[in-house]
């Protein structure tokens, strides 16, 4: 192995594999799990797929991702919707989605209703 420089066996030193697994992204926080986040409607948090990104996220705010994330499952509980770039990650990879430098990430409950 060369130097120490390799990444999931790539060369990092010029590229941008090493800068994606190491930037930050600003979270959208929605109003119920601010009280993980100290009232804080956006975070930083950093990962390469969404799933590090809830780890980080985690590591952070601790007890927010047991609100996002279905421990039996590992998926994305049924009534939280997370938006990268304004695509729900559902239709994409789900936790697996990739992210990169820029781009938006919006975590917004799903409401279910009743009569009025």
């Amino acid at each position: 192995m060369p130097n120490g420089n390799m990444f999931l066996g790539r060369d990092t030193r010029f590229n941008h594999y090493q800068e994606a697994y190491t930037m930050g992204l600003t979270v959208r926080i929605p109003t119920p799990l601010r009280k993980f986040t100290g009232d804080r409607a956006d975070v930083e948090a950093s990962g390469a797929t969404l799933g590090e990104l809830l780890d980080d996220l985690e590591s952070k705010h601790p007890g927010i991702k047991e609100n996002l994330v279905d421990a039996g499952t590992g998926g994305l509980r049924r009534f939280v919707n997370v938006y990268v770039n304004d695509e729900d990650v559902r239709f994409l990879d789900g936790t697996e989605t990739p992210l990169r430098d820029g781009d938006s990430v919006t975590i917004v409950p799903a409401i279910a209703g009743g009569r009025c």
